[in-house]
Formats: structure tokens, sequence, C-alpha cells
């Protein structure tokens, strides 16, 4: 199976406007991943999930996971990702194509040989890209939202 992804929908800026209105609160002090630190005091900060995860969301749009191709880049099935439209996909970036009437979710890589499309997960192979007809680049994923 390889991933595949659900558009959900293209935000506007009523709906940016309206999601920012609730801010989540930022705990002041890193939180430690590893052994405990010395306590730390309760004040947060509110924080802009939106303007976190995204610095153009005229652009930004957010798709479903399905698939298990790029397992590898932490991106499961389930998982949302963050497509911004305006940014240049660049070598060695997560990118949303458009290949043979499928949207798929790879890591484009430019060599001199031609452009491939990577996935994360060696049970599948790469897709060369011979001509722009065959895979169209769609935007290039800036975030990965997960629940565990």
């Amino acid at each position: 199976m390889k991933t595949e992804i659900t558009i959900i929908d293209r935000m506007d800026a009523v709906q940016l406007q309206d999601m920012t209105a609730h801010h989540l609160f930022l705990y002041s002090s890193a939180v430690q991943a590893g052994l405990p630190g010395p306590a730390a005091g309760y004040d947060a900060d509110p924080i802009d999930l939106n303007a976190y995860i995204t610095e153009n969301p005229q652009a930004t749009f957010l798709a479903r996971v399905e698939g298990d191709s790029m397992i590898g880049a932490h991106i499961e099935p389930g998982d949302l990702v963050v497509i911004d439209r305006s940014l240049k996909p660049e070598s060695g970036r997560i990118v949303l194509a458009f290949v043979a009437g499928e949207f798929t979710i790879k890591r484009l890589v430019l060599k001199p040989e031609g452009a491939f499309l990577e996935p994360e997960n060696p049970a599948y192979e790469r897709i060369k890209i011979n001509h722009p007809d065959m895979g169209r680049i769609w935007g290039v994923v800036v975030a990965i939202v997960k629940k565990v």
C-alpha cells in the first residue's frame, strides 16, 4: 500500500481568524523528555497553533494520510500533514505530489539523472519523474499533526 492522502479543506482567512481566537497555553519552561529537571513555576503564555505551524495561511491546507510509505519520516496513517503551496519544493523536502492521477506524499530528491519521489519505507520503490506531465508538486509538507 502506498501513502495516499485525503485533502481535508483549504482554510480561508475567516476560518483561520475564528481558529486563532482560541489559544492554547504554552508552559513557560521547556519540558524534559529525559530525566526530570527541577520544578518550575506554573505560569503559561498563550500560543497560536496556526501561527506556529504555518507562515502563509492563505496557501496552507491540511491532508489526512493513508498508507505506510512514509513511516520512516514519522508520517503514519491517520496523521494530518500541513502543506504549504507557497514554498519552493527543494531536494530533500517532503512534498505532496500528484502522480498518475493520485496524490502521494514522498521525499523529493533531485539528482543529475533526474527527479525522484522517494518513499521512507524500504517496502516501496522510488518514483522517477521523467517529464512534467508525469507528476506535479502541489506543495511542501511543513508539519505533522498526530494523536498519541
